[in-house]
């Protein structure tokens, strides 16, 4: 039996991984391509060093490129033979126009959706990869049906991904669940059959869930506001303990406890990042008001609000710890990606409160240990347009936690890696200026050792 062939828009942090594990499980039944405009980015998955950073990638990308694995800007080759088509590409927030700052940009499924179109000489199964707003697969329906050639027919299929960055190799070995939300006519179910077939190779059946396509579509949108929400609950108790003498890890354990609760997104912290949090809460909030729904869109908006004035809350009392002023003070910064075992740093609370310590004239020693220091200085100059000098000038992005500490007034960490746990702390206080402030706010350090040293702790959610 020839191989299914599939092709999947867009090389980035879900089309690449998730194609690579379909391509490792389904072995022989598939033959993958990923497709993307971005030459440099195809030529680095073709090299050995690929283009994200995640846990088990390289392997799985190694054992299977060149056999049945293939990445190429050829888009309309690889359409012309797919019978399954991935559209994995980004939906941003919109940061102009109607639905400014909420609404997320479809502009790149809708490029998908005409080339789609312009290229296919066979009917195609059309599969939303993307977290992408409620009813685009009619939008691209609409388009494929307009556009496309006489007698071509399209099955449009979402099956949105519920992967964690830094885990989403084992995520995808081993899911929870594969969704896969269709049209309910005969052809729609054939469709959702056949590409149940592919997961089928490694996923048990029981696993694979299938719903009419805005169940699905929603879904994902629910999963990840639903996430963030028990984020920012932990946040906003993290705020209640540190002005009672609670402390947040306790009462998190103990609510935790609770069968009806469950301990997972109970880890208070700076703020989440990543791509989807606030992306997906903020394209939820826009669904509602659309829908006319005010109270639900401000219900799902404090979620995003509370976050935000958790890294805001973060920042100053960094600044009120250091007497009211960070001004040409060094401050070692500790973590730039949003979360460990990535290199992503999209809306990673590390870039806001850089962004407000350098607003007070702080000077900046910034280390982390896969995000690259262009990334760095590009996420900032992003945030500070106005003041790109005053970023070169106050930033400096290090080899090591050590350079970034010695003669700095604090350290503070922002992402949660394990090696950060491992450092040398008495050589890090002895580099310092006295008195030595460490600020973690991610709770991964022992306090009381940290305090032994010498340093000056400060943690969120407690008092040390």
């Amino acid at each position: 039996m020839a191989p299914i062939n599939i092709c999947c828009i867009g090389a980035g942090y879900v089309g690449g991984p998730t194609c690579a594990v379909i391509a490792l499980k389904a072995g022989d039944a598939v033959k993958v391509t990923v497709v993307d405009l971005n030459e440099k980015r195809i030529a680095a998955w073709n090299s050995d060093e690929l283009p994200i950073y995640e846990p088990g990638l390289d392997e799985v990308v190694k054992q299977c490129r060149g056999k049945n694995l293939f990445f190429t800007t050829n888009v309309e080759q690889a359409i012309k033979d797919a019978e399954l088509i991935f559209v994995s590409v980004n939906t941003p927030t919109k940061q102009y126009g109607l639905g400014k700052g909420a609404a997320a940009d479809v502009m790149y499924i809708e490029q998908c959706a005409r080339s789609i179109a312009k290229f296919a000489e066979s009917p195609k199964i059309v599969i939303e990869k993307s977290t992408v707003p409620a009813k685009t697969a009619q939008t691209l329906d609409t388009i494929l049906s307009n556009n496309s050639r006489e007698g071509i027919s399209f099955q449009i299929l979402s099956n949105p991904e519920f992967l964690a960055e830094g885990t989403a190799i084992a995520d995808l070995f081993n899911p929870d669940r594969v969704l896969i939300g269709g049209p309910t006519t005969p052809e729609g179910q054939a469709a959702v059959a056949k590409l149940s077939s592919v997961y089928e190779h490694w996923v048990p059946k029981a696993r694979i869930i299938t719903t009419n396509t805005w169940s699905s579509e929603l879904s994902k949108l629910a999963a990840n506001a639903f996430l963030a929400q028990r984020i920012s609950s932990i946040n906003a108790m993290s705020a209640v303990c540190e002005a009672t003498g609670a402390d947040v890890s306790e009462v998190a354990r103990a609510i935790g406890l609770d069968s009806r609760l469950g301990p997972k997104f109970l880890q208070a912290s700076v703020g989440f990042g990543g791509s989807c949090f606030q992306k997906d809460i903020l394209n939820l909030v826009y669904l509602a008001e659309s829908l006319n729904l005010p109270e639900v869109a401000a219900y799902w908006r404090q979620v995003v609000v509370m976050n935000d004035w958790q890294e805001r809350r973060f920042s100053m009392r960094i600044i009120r710890a250091l007497f009211n002023t960070v001004t040409a003070k060094k401050i070692a910064i500790l973590g730039f990606a949003f979360k460990k075992n990535t290199g992503d740093t999209r809306e990673s609370a590390s870039i806001y409160v850089s962004k407000l310590l350098l607003e007070e004239g702080a000077h900046l020693y910034i280390y982390d240990p896969k995000v690259k220091e262009d990334q760095v200085f590009e996420d900032l100059h992003y945030v500070m347009p106005e003041a790109k000098d005053r970023v070169d000038k106050l930033t400096k992005v290090v080899a090591d936690p050590y350079a970034a500490a010695e003669g700095a007034h604090a350290v503070v960490i922002l992402t949660e890696w394990d090696e950060f746990k491992a450092i040398d702390y008495q050589r890090i206080y002895d580099s310092m200026l006295k008195p030595a402030f460490i600020f973690d706010g991610r709770l991964i350090l022992d306090h009381q050792a940290l305090k032994a040293i010498g340093f000056r702790v400060e943690a969120i959610g407690k008092t040390v």
